[in-house]
């Protein structure tokens, strides 16, 4: 990793600000799900991009200061997240742990981070459908889902009651699921490779070299070539 993850006085730092714009932002913890379904998604994000989904629509910061302090942590953390994911596709013991706040009993419902996952997967509708469509990896899905609608106001879309011993392998699965997303949608990240292909006429190696040498092609600028295309 070539990045150092925020340290607790940077994150509390991030909490405080967040917490100061009002309701219009996300929590520490919702924008971790978010930044995470960003990264995961099938469409190329920057971290600038999300910025205005994190503070909210028309947040103007006080100072120049504030604003290079804030993008450059909040730029910090969604490198961190990015880094772990990438590096798990080729390290089995590499996970990425959500960010959760606990209780004062220390246990955490990750309900702001799956919600805040769910707002990143519906930033771009419809990109995410391959996935849940996939009635072989659409579980990835499902501690996400599950905890995001834990409080519905709708009583239909709420699950069963969530037992302590549940939501613990939820979380567990909800982290294991967020690498399966990333895995998922690797080839739909990565940017087209242009082609380039040669324009004019095929040139014989035994023709007079295009270059303008009189030798042949083959003894000059063909040489080791079979055609110039």
């Amino acid at each position: 990793m070539n990045h150092e993850p925020l340290t607790d006085a940077e994150l509390d730092r991030l909490d405080a600000f967040l917490a100061g714009i009002g309701d219009t932002a996300m929590t520490l913890e919702e924008m971790d799900g978010y930044f995470a379904a960003l990264i995961c998604g099938p469409e190329l994000v920057t971290p600038m991009e999300a910025l205005a989904g994190v503070c909210g629509e028309g947040h103007a910061f006080e100072s120049i200061a504030e604003a290079e302090e804030v993008t450059a942590l909040l730029m910090r953390h969604w490198n961190i997240i990015a880094d772990t994911l990438a590096q798990a596709l080729t390290d089995d013991e590499v996970c990425y742990w959500p960010l959760l706040y606990q209780d004062e009993d220390g246990k955490a419902s990750g309900n702001d981070w799956a919600i805040g996952f769910m707002e990143g997967v519906d930033e771009h509708p419809g990109s995410w459908d391959a996935l849940f469509d996939d009635d072989d990896e659409a579980q990835a899905l499902v501690p996400m889902l599950t905890l995001a609608h834990e409080h519905d106001p709708d009583p239909e879309m709420r699950p069963a009651p969530i037992d302590d011993e549940q939501r613990a392998e939820l979380l567990e699965w909800m982290a294991a699921g967020l690498v399966d997303a990333y895995s998922y949608f690797a080839e739909d990240r990565m940017p087209p490779v242009a082609q380039v292909r040669r324009e004019g006429p095929k040139v014989g190696r035994n023709e007079l070299c295009p270059c303008g040498s009189g030798r042949k092609f083959k003894q000059c600028c063909g040489a080791g070539n079979t055609t110039l295309q």
